[in-house]
Order: structure tokens, then sequence, then C-alpha cells
């Protein structure tokens, strides 16, 4: 049989795409297709984007991938791909690959921050990085030294980084860029359940009768679940049903029954709507028995601010920011009540025109009894809802309640199950913990949670947001298994575990991502490390971070497989390996951890970055790092050098030796002829033929262990026996990944609920659920407006909370300068900062720019045609775009949209950079711009 190599992939590509769908293939063309891979080796992995988890086969033959496909066997995607996950391959071998170090240096080679980037050897990039980490820490302390960490590590980089960070140089820090993508999320989950991450799963999707998408473009951001929600509507479409709530138009919308266009902010209205009609005209749906055996009734304080600067900051006093800038700045102190959000904030004892003085953003809640959880919802009447949240100025009001009123019905009908997804919509929003905790009020009172085809279900970002940022710990203010730094006990947990003396850690855990980059502008973080992410594309408000980092003395480290915008603003780049050019694992949104072995070797010499963070703790002793700090509030960290002297150290023992060779790690034995080793490199623990010269100036030969093995294991080992379980190592390598917690061999679908979840069973074996999580289960008890002490705490021991949140203005809204709504995101093709997929030739010729969207009857009112380029400017900044009315996404009147994946389009200059004040994480999807011909 003759093929071409053209014919070879296209007969491969049909064969196995059709025994994906359960196609019979003929037998000449499985011949052919088996011709065509002679010589391919396939693996198992996880796909690099999003947090689907979509498992993919990867065919490498002579050191490189050179096909990839989905998975049959993977239960997420079923053999299915998107167009990105295609490309897996693709995103590894761009022609600007980093290969080797890079500095800035002056004309004598020496570092200059004003220099121009030369190659240097691992050896020279770890020279500068310890004179400038040691730099840092003697004139900040701790608090100056800092990274800018990832929700696409895998789960041995991130614990890698966090035990360096928080055990060797006692500084919390780090913080991913999950902080942008899914902290309400997990504040949410604790506030509501105690514990991090979703009760469900993805079977949620084929078990329901009804999927309500809030703020997330699922056929875009998370195609192939939106596959399973189209194959599930089309499946039995009269009962099904799929509603889309959106601030404007997507692709999603296309499936839909029916679209709720809604303007931005007021979803926290429309889901206390959904609880007011429940409350009110329809109390024979709440399942009392359940809400009394299971719920809590709470409420928190309303004036907790926009987490933006505060006043007394250094760079506000040093006059940083334009007169502009201040005007919305200055509500982070304090603001005046609007006539739109005034009745929703009338329980709490506020009217128009009051001068609300916030406070920073507090966790802090307590207990109320039903009959004030009922008068917070007294606002939320279908007329007062309507009247603020409808988004589309030419829908008709009366359509707009009839949507809002079928909404309704879909939730509170008897035997009708619902799910409700959400993505950056609800978390990226400046109360976006409130919306989160809305969305469970409503499922708990009809006690429609944490049963199969039932329940709130918040889809994660990125690939492993979950599995590294949230269950490893790679918050600032977190430990490996919902530990927090702040808890005596769970540092003390946590010291033992790592072998470090007791006092070590930082109890304080307050520089989230944004607080790092303003840290940094405040003269504080001296020494910045970026890892997997691009924090200086992807924060908004951008243009102060970059000015910050190559102004003023600090030194900016990069590790990244391109030259994106981060490296370029950086003073050191490191060339990373990519996904399938080491050992790793990722967690995904419905707490599936996935492994996969290293695939090819890297490209140049670059390598892993838990081989850079292993490389680098070989610089740092004892001696270096315990002795004693001051905080800048004052906290002390004590001397602990002492107590590692009794332990065995000496004042040279390295971090390495301590924090990854250690006894323990040694245990964990390379052997290339056992599974899963057989067959598969290993450049971290035992060097490759590329003989890289390490960062000791010898040819680097390995660790002598299994390194990934140690990392996982010892990470595991926080959250086996607390809910948390995961499965042995070699196990993930034999299975399609499984969602924790993983109890005899077992995976756990529904958590919580008795008959699904063994640690639901053995916390109220004769129950249905137990909300078993352990965190703020002691409150005060109160009213509206406030705790009284005097009463005394309460304990939820196996309860979960419905909270009163109110409906509250963001701090920037459309006026008559800036008279037009902003929202950014991700279009299908793309993901995050463009990155890697701005290096696939497919995938740039389809979107090769990023656009701004919006509706032609705007277009012609400000005299712009199609395909014109335009400007978008805020008080922060401003673009250039070309104008899109034709597109996939179709806003309203009165509001554009802006992809940020696209270095040129770059939007997020111009984006403000409020947070929710209880999650840190940054509201993207509402500022004002003004628009105007380039």
């Amino acid at each position: 049989m003759s093929l071409s190599r053209r014919n070879f992939l296209k007969t491969s590509a049909a064969v196995a795409a059709a025994s994906a769908v359960g196609i019979t293939v003929p037998e000449e063309a499985k011949a052919a297709a088996k011709a065509s891979e002679e010589g391919w080796r396939w693996d198992k992995a996880a796909c690099r984007f999003c947090g689907t988890g979509c498992g993919i086969m990867l065919a490498t033959k002579n050191g490189k991938i050179v096909a990839v496909k989905g998975d049959p066997a993977a239960p997420v995607n079923r053999g299915l791909n998107c167009i990105k996950g295609y490309f897996n391959a693709k995103i590894m071998y761009g022609a600007d690959r980093l290969t080797e170090p890079l500095l800035r240096v002056n004309e004598k080679g020496e570092f200059d921050k004003h220099g121009k980037f030369k190659p240097v050897s691992w050896q020279r990039a770890f020279d500068e990085m310890e004179r400038a980490a040691k730099k840092a820490l003697k004139e900040s302390g701790p608090e100056g030294v800092a990274v800018f960490a990832s929700g696409q590590y895998t789960v041995m980089e991130g614990y890698a980084a966090q035990k360096m960070m928080k055990g060797g140089f006692r500084s919390n820090a780090i913080d991913p860029n999950a902080r942008h993508c899914m902290a309400s999320a997990v504040v949410g989950f604790y506030q509501t359940f105690g514990i991090d991450e979703p009760s469900g799963c993805y079977d949620d999707i084929e078990l329901t009768d009804t999927i309500v998408s809030w703020g997330s473009n699922m056929a875009e951001m998370h195609p192939i679940l939106w596959s399973r929600v189209t194959d599930r509507k089309l499946s039995d479409p009269d009962r099904v049903k799929v509603v889309n709530i959106t601030t404007y138009r997507t692709r999603s919308s296309d499936l839909a029954d029916f679209e709720i266009i809604f303007s931005p902010s007021t979803d926290l209205a429309l889901w206390n709507y959904v609880a007011h009609e429940i409350v009110f005209n329809h109390p024979e749906a709440i399942d009392w028995d359940f809400v009394k055996k299971h719920i809590e009734f709470t409420a928190g304080p309303v004036n907790i601010g926009y987490g933006m600067r505060r006043k007394g900051e250094k760079s506000l006093k040093e006059g940083k920011y334009s007169a502009k800038e201040m005007e919305i700045i200055k509500k982070e102190m304090e603001k005046k009540v609007s006539a739109k959000e005034a009745p929703a904030l009338a329980p709490y004892g506020y009217k128009e025109g009051d001068i609300m003085k916030n406070t920073p953003g507090t966790l802090k809640h307590w207990i109320v009894d039903f009959e004030e959880y009922k008068k917070s919802l007294e606002p939320f009447t279908l007329d007062y809802v309507a009247k603020i949240a409808k988004g589309d100025p030419n829908e008709p009001l009366d359509q707009f309640k009839e949507k809002l009123k079928k909404l309704a019905a879909l939730y509170i009908e008897k035997d009708r199950k619902v799910v409700s997804f959400w993505t950056m919509g609800m978390n990226q929003h400046t109360r976006g913990t409130w919306v989160n905790t809305l969305s469970y009020n409503v499922h708990f009172l009809l006690n429609k949670q944490a049963k199969p085809g039932n329940g709130a279900f918040s889809l994660t970002g990125q690939p492993s947001a979950c599995g590294t940022a949230r269950e490893v710990g790679t918050f600032c203010h977190r430990l490996p298994a919902d530990l927090m730094v702040k808890n005596p006990k769970h540092r003390k947990i946590t010291e033992k575990k790592w072998q470090i003396p007791e006092g070590t850690l930082n109890p304080v855990g307050n520089q989230h991502i944004m607080k790092i980059h303003r840290d940094i502008e405040d003269g504080v973080v001296k020494f910045a490390w970026i890892n997997v992410c691009n924090p200086y594309q992807d924060s908004a408000n951008a243009n102060h971070w970059i000015k910050a980092a190559r102004e003023l003395d600090n030194f900016i480290v990069c590790s990244d497989g391109y030259p994106g915008i981060s490296a370029k603003v950086a003073d050191l780049i490191l060339p990373s390996a990519m996904i399938y050019e080491k050992w790793g694992a990722y967690g995904n949104a419905e707490r599936r951890t996935q492994h996969w072995r290293q695939q090819v070797l890297p490209v140049g010499n670059a390598m892993s970055d838990t081989w850079q963070w292993v490389e680098f703790s070989k610089r740092f002793t004892v001696d270096d790092l315990w002795g004693p700090y001051t905080l800048r509030n004052g906290k002390k960290l004590p001397d602990v050098r002492k107590a590692a002297y009794k332990m065995g150290y000496k004042p040279d023992t390295t971090m390495y030796e301590i924090l990854y060779a250690n006894d323990r790690a040694k245990k964990y034995k390379i052997d290339l002829n056992k599974f899963p080793q057989k067959g598969f490199d290993n450049s971290e623990c035992i060097g490759d033929k590329r003989n890289v010269v390490g960062s000791d100036g010898k040819v680097f030969k390995g660790y002598g262990f299994m390194i990934h093995e140690y990392l996982f294991e010892e990470y595991a080992w926080f959250g086996r026996g607390h809910g948390h379980d995961l499965a042995p190592f070699e196990v993930y390598h034999k299975v399609r990944g499984l969602k924790w917690p993983v109890v005899d061999g077992k995976e756990t679908q529904w958590r919580f609920n008795v008959k699904y979840d063994p640690y639901a069973k053995k916390a109220n074996p004769n129950g249905d659920f137990a909300f078993y999580g352990p965190l703020a289960k002691k409150l005060l008890q109160g009213t509206l407006t406030g705790p009284d002490k005097s009463k005394g705490k309460k304990a939820l021991k196996n309860k979960a909370k419905i909270f009163a949140r109110p409906y509250m203005d963001p701090p920037e809204m459309p006026d008559n300068e800036y008279d037009t709504w902003l929202c950014t995101g991700r279009v299908l093709e793309h993901w995050h900062s463009g990155t890697m997929t701005m290096r696939v030739p497919e995938l740039y010729r389809a979107v090769p720019e990023a656009l701004c969207y919006m509706n032609p009857k705007d277009a012609k009112a400000k005299g712009f045609k199609n395909g014109e380029l335009i400007w978008v400017e805020s008080r922060r900044g401003k673009v250039k775009a070309r104008v899109e009315t034709r597109g996939r996404n179709r806003p309203s009147q009165g509001l554009v949209f802006v992809p940020w994946f696209d270095e040129k389009v770059f939007i997020n200059k111009v984006c403000l950079d409020a947070t929710c004040p209880m999650s840190k994480q940054t509201d993207y999807k509402k500022c004002a711009v003004k628009l105007y011909k380039a």
C-alpha cells in the first residue's frame, strides 16, 4: 500500500474520529491508518487548555510529538477535542521558543536594568537571581520576595514553588493567576460549605432537565462541556431546557430556549429575585425538612469597598494616580448610595444619598433567622429587578419580565432537576463572593444541591486552577488541602511534615496577586519571579505595573516558553520546558486529578519550572533564611536557626537538602524497568542526552530519585483522611483521572450526599446529607445590620449556609464622558494572553487580532464603519481596536466586548483593577470607556 504523508495523516485522523463516535471503519482504512502510524508511540495526557480537563492521546516519533487526538477512554471528552485541543503539539514548536536564559546587560556584560537581552548560562542566571533575592530579603524581609504563580502550574511545580517560598523564604507573597480566575468561587465555597470545590460533577449534564448558564459563554470557553449540554438538549428537546443569562449575546445564545440579557452587576438582583419568588410567592416549594436539618441563614457587612488602593498607601501619596483615576479610587473609602441600589440596601439601614463609609473587605459573617433573611429579599420584586436588570435597552420591559418569571418557574418546578453553571461572569465581579453564595441559596431552598442532576457548579477557567492553585494551596493565604497560613495548628501540621522548625511559617498571608503588583509599585517587593503566567498582560490597569517593574529598583524574572509581554518587561528570562516536556499532573473543575509522563525532551536548554525551583533552593542555607524578621504589620517572625540545629541541620545546610533531597524523597527510586517510568524520559531525575549545563556550571545528570513522585505523594499526604483524598501516584498513570476524595480506590461523584460520599456517610450515617467542611462553622448571631455578641456563638456542625446579600452598583459605571460598558474575555481559538496559541499558524489565521465587538446601532450613531480602527479609552489608558458589528459576539447597545489574547490590542491597560474585597478577584467585566475614531 502506497500513501503520501498527507494521505497517511488524513486517513489516520479519519479513522480516529470515526472510532470516537462509534462508526464502523473499513478494514482497508484501518490498515492504512496503522501503516501511517508506524513507529509512533501513543500515550495519554491531559489537554493544556482550560479547566474542563479533557484527555488527549499524544503520538511521538524521533523525539517529537507528531500527532494529537482526543482520548476515547477519557470520561470528560470521550474522544472529542475542541479546536485548541487539536493543536496541543503545535503550541510547543513555535519559531520563537525560548531556548536559553536571557539577561539584560550593558556592553561590558554586566547586569543593567536598562540593558539589552543577551544569552547567559544557567549558572549566571541563578547567580543574578541569588544576588537579587538576598538583596530583597535584606531590604524588605520575606515580603520583598514574591512569585506570580499559576493555575497552569503542574501539581508538582506548584508544590515545589510553595515549599521554597513558604518554608524556605518564609514568604507568603506567592499568588496564582487563578486569583483572577476562580477566587470568588473559592471564597463562596468556603463561606457556604466550609470546604473548597464543587459538590457535583460533569455527569450532572446528562442527568439534569435544566441547564442555566450564568455569565458563562460555555460554547467557546468550555466547548466540550457545551457539546455535552447540546447532546442533552437534543436527546429530549421538549423536556430539557437551556437558559443563557449574559450581558451580551454569544455563541452560547444559539442553543438557549430563552436568554436573559442583564445589565452588568445585576446578576445579584436576578438571584435574589428567584429566591424572592420562592420565599414570598411559592413558599410551598421550600423543602423545610432539608433546610431545618442542614442550613443556617447568615449575613455580613455590606460596606466592604471594592478592593482598590486605599488612602494612605505610598503610591497614592506620591501622586502616581491621575485625577481621573482618583475619581473611582476614592469610592474605596466612601461612596454615595444611588437610587438604583437604595431599595436593595434598605434592609441593611441605608437610603438613597447616604454616605457609606467603607472598611476593607472582611470574611466575617453571622447567623440570622429566616425572618431576617426574608427581609433581605423583600425589595427584589419583579418590578424592581426588571427595572434595574434589563440589559438590552431595545427589549420591551414586559418581555423581560416574562423571561424572569420563566426562569424562576424552572427552578421552582418540583420534579425538575436544575444545574446552574457559571465562570468569569460571576467570578470577575466586585461582589463575586456574594453572587457565588447567592447561587447556592436558590438550590438549598429547593433541596436541589449535591444531588445527581442538581446543583450550582462553578466551571474553572484554567487547567489546574483547582488542582494546583486551590488543592496544592499556592494562594498567599493557603497551604495544601484547605489548610491556612493564619491558623497556628495548620502551620504546625505543615512544619512537621516538611521537617522545618516550628515557627518557620509566616502567619500573614495577604499578598494576593494585585497586592504584589501594588507592592512592587510601592517599592516593597524587590524580587519577583513569574511562573507559567503572563501578569504584565493579564492584570488590569497594566500601565501602572509595567512602569513600576521597569523604572523602580527591583529584579523581575520571567520563566516562559515564549517571549510574551511579561518576558519583555523582565530583567531575566528563563526558558521553561512546556507541558509534555516534563512529568506532570492537573486537577480539573470536577475534582478530577490526571497525570501524564514526559513525552519528549525540552527544546534547547529549556528546563522545567520544578527544576528551576529546586536548583534555586541550592543557593540558600539555614543561616541565609531562617533568622528573625519584622513584618510591615509589626508581626515578628522568630529566629528558628537554633531549633534547626537541634533538628540536625547545620548553618550551611541548603534548602535543597531540607525541602527536596531529604531522606524521605530519596526513598522514591528511579526504576527504568518498571511502570510508569519504563520507556519514558525524565530530565529532572536522570538528566538527558542534551547534556544541559546546569546551575553549578556542570552537566546536569539528574537528582537520582523520583522527585515527581515524591512531591506528589508528600502533597497528597495532607488531604488523605481529610476529605481531599488522592490515589497513589502510580494509579493515576493507569487511569483517566479520578475525582477526589478517592476512598478505597473509588472516586466520589457527589460530595456531601450520604448515598455517594463516604465522608458524608461517616459524618451523618443516619441522614441524607452532611456538609462536613470545617471552616467558619462557629458563628455569632444577630440581624442584617450586625451581630449581637451577647447571644454567644452557635456551632454549625454538618451545616451549610444561605446568605443575605444585596444588589450593589460596581464602582465605575457609564456616565456622560465614558458612556459605554467594556467587557473583556476570551474567544474559542485563543488561550488567555495568546502566548501559545498565537504561535499556531492555523489558530492565528483563524483569529489574527482582537476585535471590538459592538452593536451596529452604536457604530452607526458614532460614525464607525465595520473594520475601522477606533480608540477604546478609559480613565486609565487607551488602545486601538477594529470595529466588528457582525461577529460571533453580539452586544446590545451601550456595551462593547474586547478579548484580551492580543498583545497588540492591550485591553488590560484600559481595565479597572477593582476586585471583590473578599476574594481579591479582579473585575474585568465592568468598566466605563469612551469610543472615538483612531
